[in-house]
């Protein structure tokens, strides 16, 4: 189990990773993905499942779908090659930075270990505790959200309708 997690982990770090460091955005977008999808595993192993799905399907699913019709609507073109000018400073610093990053990993991971997973409570579900929940005592932030959604779709479409006048 332990083992699954630590895969998922580097899964999800790497292609973080890649997210950021991507020059194309449409890349960059596909590599979001593949860690949400990491995440979602890691929620699986934590016993999380309703978690798990609403990372897929929401994140995942829809969120992405706004995201690549933003970069599409967007029209980014990608930029003439310019000649990469070397700063060798921030290099050095960048992997002096990351070697110190990996040995407080490392002693971290010989210092600590995983707390066992908590025990479900019979008859009551994970999905049925966080629903319940949800549409009571948050029931106004979820519409609200909702509503955020739709006005941030609607500002992006009037966005890209301007800049093609």
């Amino acid at each position: 189990m332990q083992i699954l997690f630590f895969i998922l982990a580097a899964v999800a770090l790497i292609s973080g990773g890649l997210v950021v460091f991507q020059r194309h955005p449409l890349r960059s977008a596909l590599w979001l993905i593949v860690n949400f999808f990491a995440v979602a595993g890691i929620y699986l192993l934590a016993h999380a499942e309703f978690i798990a799905a609403i990372q897929v399907i929401v994140y995942a699913g829809a969120i992405m779908v706004l995201f690549l019709f933003v970069i599409m609507l967007l029209n980014l073109r990608q930029p003439e090659e310019a000649p990469v000018i070397p700063y060798i400073g921030q290099k050095l610093l960048g992997a002096v930075l990351a070697g110190f990053t990996a040995l407080i990993m490392i002693y971290a991971y010989r210092r600590a270990s995983l707390p066992a997973g908590r025990e479900v409570i019979p008859g009551l579900g994970n999905t049925e505790s966080i629903a319940r929940s949800l549409f009571t005592d948050y029931l106004l932030p979820f519409e609200v959200t909702s509503i955020l959604l739709l006005v941030a779709i609607v500002g992006a479409v009037v966005l890209a309708k301007s800049k093609l006048k």
